[in-house]
């Protein structure tokens, strides 16, 4: 995953159901990760997953 700097980056507060907040907490903890990284390396996974959109 690339490095992003601070001032490259938004705060975002969003609610999670209990299970999603829950299962995210294990993942973290599975990769020695934070649970930020996990978040967004589902994210990306995602965003990668999609097509590209051509330009234009």
């Amino acid at each position: 995953m690339p490095m992003v700097h601070k001032e490259e980056t938004i705060q975002v507060l969003i609610r999670l159901p209990k299970d999603v907040k829950d299962w995210i907490e294990k993942e973290a903890a599975r990769t020695l990760a934070s649970q930020n990284s996990e978040i967004l390396r589902c994210i990306r996974q995602r965003m990668d997953s999609e097509p590209k959109k051509a330009a234009g």
